[in-house]
């Protein structure tokens, strides 16, 4: 049987490189941040961070905060024709008004 070769993160080289601006200590009060339910949220990778990041084909997306789950957040998209649901810290999360 063959092993798969890459993980989750595999060919990610440019979609999860940070502007050079953004590069440096991770922000305290985008660590924090509180959601409510129903707020729109575009999902945008914290690369320091992997804890409660999601996979990389839903990078740049926009979905809408369903609930919590801990210290994360249920985020609803859509992905082509079916809703799904993800579970993501708020570091990888970025309000929309």
């Amino acid at each position: 049987m063959v092993s798969r070769v890459g993980g989750a993160r595999r060919k990610t080289r440019n979609k999860f490189k940070k502007p050079i601006r953004r590069k440096g200590k991770i922000s305290i009060s985008k660590f924090f941040q509180k959601m409510e339910e129903g707020d729109k949220v575009q999902l945008l990778a914290e690369t320091a961070y992997q804890k409660g990041m999601y996979f990389r084909r839903f990078h740049g997306k926009t979905g809408v905060v369903k609930c919590t789950r801990g210290k994360c957040y249920e985020i609803m998209i859509k992905d082509i024709n079916k809703e799904k649901t993800l579970v993501v810290h708020p570091v990888h999360l970025k309000k929309i008004a």
